[in-house]
């Protein structure tokens, strides 16, 4: 399986900055690097603990922003204040907000089948 990047405009209190995701559907909650959400002024709401591919456990703290793919409009959603070396990536959370699956064959984000 090959990666998947998508450009997308982050956007918090007037301010906002495209930044280039790479979709992660093993990944729980969007991620932004350190550079991009001090730009925009986001602040922490509350600290999350979370697992990596390793099993290792880190600690970053969650806030929320405003996200815009182009194509699939602009949603709030819950975003990861990365750290130093994190980079911006596009979790399922994110995802489900906006209503689009990763299509791992085809490398494409699609429309997701909703049930109710």
């Amino acid at each position: 399986m090959g990666l998947v990047y998508i450009r997308g405009v982050v956007k918090w209190g007037g301010a906002s900055r495209e930044v280039m995701f790479l979709v992660d559907s093993g990944a729980t909650y969007t991620v932004l690097k350190k550079d991009v959400w001090e730009f925009l002024g986001l602040k922490p709401k509350r600290e999350v603990e979370l697992v990596l591919a390793d099993g290792t456990v880190i600690r970053r703290f969650l806030s929320e922003a405003v996200i815009e793919l182009p194509g699939y409009g602009e949603y709030y959603s819950p975003v990861l204040l990365g750290e130093e070396g994190d980079e911006n990536l596009l979790g399922t959370v994110t995802l489900e907000i906006f209503g689009l699956v990763l299509d791992p064959l085809k490398r494409e984000l699609r429309p997701i089948r909703a049930i109710l």
